[in-house]
This record gives structure tokens, sequence and C-alpha cells, in this order.
């Protein structure tokens, strides 16, 4: 497996590529976000490990572009440790997010359950489902469309997506979805559902804004609607 570590304190980033090294990860690193930008451009990983503040180009703009085109996992790090900046972190697009100071072993851990969850088994839907609101889940090729065209979904987006679809009707809590996203190993705030599922509904839904595949159950959780009729009504 492939690594980038992206992080401009030198002892961190030294301390990180030696324990992953250490696990068999093939690890490079960037100290700043123009050298990242780059390595993206000419190379492929099997996952980013991102800080959140960067010189040159911040660890935020980094993470948009890459989601642009790619579903890479992104696990971020940052000092800011405020329960909105994880929200944000995590509605941009990233994977799962640990604050400084941290253990190098708990980066490791979380590395491993982010490929866990971005190379496992598939929800197990049928091979390729399609429902009457004209989306599409491909379970083979791990792809999703829209009225044939085709969404790009980080794992995380596409493992949320794919529990919805699988009973649709059936209201998850938060508490639900994230165990089934992110696994008992992790004691994280429920609300980052809902930064998931804001980001999921801008890819998907035809006005974010007024859902009618992800409907909210206010006090309660999530449902999938598998038809457009009689939807919309539900604000996010």
């Amino acid at each position: 497996m492939r690594i980038l570590v992206v992080e401009d304190e030198k002892n961190i980033l030294n301390v990180l590529k030696a324990y992953l090294q250490q696990e068999g990860f093939q690890v490079t690193t960037a100290g700043n976000g123009i050298i990242a930008q780059t390595l993206l451009k000419e190379n492929e990983y099997d996952l980013v490990i991102l800080d959140l503040m960067l010189p040159g180009l911040s660890g935020e703009e980094l993470c948009r572009e890459i989601r642009k085109t790619s579903a890479t996992p992104i696990i971020m790090l940052t000092a800011k440790v405020e329960e909105e900046d994880r929200i944000l972190g995590l509605s941009l697009g990233a994977d799962d997010y640990i604050t400084k100071p941290f253990s190098p072993r708990e980066v490791v851990a979380r590395v491993r359950a982010v490929l866990r969850r971005a190379t496992g088994a598939p929800t197990p839907l049928a091979d390729v489902i399609t429902f009457d609101n004209g989306l599409t889940i491909d379970n083979i090729r791990h792809e999703v469309k829209l009225t044939e065209k085709e969404i790009t979904l980080t794992p995380t987006e596409f493992k949320l997506l794919g529990a919805l679809a699988k009973f649709p009707g059936r209201v998850y809590s938060r508490a639900q979805l994230l165990e089934i996203i992110q696994g008992f190993d992790y004691g994280g705030d429920e609300r980052v559902i809902d930064a998931h599922i804001k980001k999921l509904r801008q890819k998907i839904e035809k006005i974010p804004g007024k859902p009618q595949i992800i409907l909210t159950v206010f006090g309660v959780g999530y449902k999938f609607n598998p038809n457009v009729e009689g939807a919309g009504e539900d604000n996010a």
C-alpha cells in the first residue's frame, strides 16, 4: 500500500514515515501543499495523510482538489480541536480526522481502519441495483450513476449510500450509520454523519436543500427514498 504524508512539521513527518514504514507501507512525504499537488498528479496513492494547515496550498484546498477527480481515502491531521473544525474537515471529503497531539500508533491504527473500509467487501446489495429515481449502484465496479451520469464518491460516501439503500425506507440513527461507516473502533461525534450526508446530497440530489433521495427523519436520523414522487418536502 502506498501512502502520501503531507505535513510541514518535519519531526511529525519523520515520525509518521518511520512508523508507517515499520508496518510495511510504502511512504512518500511532502512538506507543503504545492509539492503534494505535484506528487498527486504524477503518482497514485492508496491513502493520503494530510495536514490541514500547510504553507503554499492549504490542506483544505488540496482536499477539495483531490475530491474533484479521486476517491482516494484521506485522513486529516490538525491542531484545531473544535467540533466545527472536525465537521468541516469531513465535509470537505476527508474519511477521518485526527487532532494533534496524537500517538503515531493511533495514526497507524486509523490508517488500517480507513484502508479496511476502502478495500473491504462492498455493502451486500445486488451486484447492480437501479432505483426508480434513476440512481444506479454498481457494487462490482464500485460506481454510482444518476440518470446515466457517473457520480464520484469517496469510499465513506459509497459505504454510507450503500447502507441506506440496502433497506429503502428504513430509518437509521446517526449512531447506527457512524458504526457502519467507521466501525466499532471509532468513538467520534455522531454529527460527522450530518457532514457526510450533506456532501452526499450535494452529489446525488437535484436540489440538495430539498432532498428527494436521502431524507431526514427529524429527531431520529436518515432514510433512503427509492421513489422521487412525493419527496422533496424534506429539509436538510
